[in-house]
């Protein structure tokens, strides 16, 4: 029932993420549209997540939030959409939701800022250069496949919704292994049911 599993979102913020990720599942579940400002601020939102942020999922009373944890909460949750490896084959897995959470999100954030670390200061942050983040994700992307292997998995819903926003954007370079990456997933009918949703949304038809 879509009780169980409700979805805070905005369409114009990381819920996309979630998004794609919730279509992926097939999961039933009903959508909580947030307006930026007072209502994402409001107590009743904030013992949801007192971040006041979205996106966020409460499932059967369990609140999940930060999209990365969104995904790989939702891929165990519902084993039967194949979108996690087998738990003992999870280190790729792993290793690349979090580089895309930490070192590729700060890395193309402070480029974005104009912030780069002072070269004596390097070592104090945790992606050391954006060069440095730039060539491992390309090696990550490069080859064909997926990014945790050759199945698709919640780590391409989190990684690849990242160089696309980034393509997008210009926050990440237009390296060729960049483009191919997303054009193998961006025709996935989970990713284009979820844009579509989340376009509705943001044009003020109803989702």
């Amino acid at each position: 029932m879509t009780g169980d599993l409700v979805f805070y979102t905005n369409p114009m913020s990381r819920g996309r993420i979630a998004r794609w990720m919730l279509e992926e599942t097939g999961a039933a579940y009903r959508t909580e549209v947030l307006e930026y400002g007072p209502m994402m601020k409001s107590e009743a939102y904030l013992a949801v997540n007192p971040m006041g942020k979205v996106p966020a999922i409460r499932h059967r009373g369990t609140v999940v939030t930060e999209a990365a944890a969104i995904c790989a909460y939702l891929a165990d949750a519902f084993p039967e959409a194949g979108l996690a490896p087998p738990a003992g084959d999870r280190g790729a897995y792993y290793r690349w939701l979090f580089f895309a959470a930490g070192p590729l999100e700060a890395a193309t954030t402070n480029r974005f800022l104009g912030f780069e670390p002072p070269a004596d200061q390097r070592s104090m942050v945790g992606y050391g250069t954006f060069d440095a983040v730039m060539d491992t994700l390309e090696r990550a992307v490069s080859g064909g496949g997926h990014v945790a292997g050759e199945r698709f998995s919640a780590a391409d819903v989190y990684v690849g919704s990242h160089v696309g926003w980034g393509l997008r954007m210009g926050t990440i370079e237009a390296r060729p292994a960049f483009a191919d990456y997303w054009s193998r997933l961006q025709g996935r009918d989970a990713r284009r049911r979820a844009e579509e949703i989340d376009d509705a949304l943001h044009r003020g038809a109803p989702g």
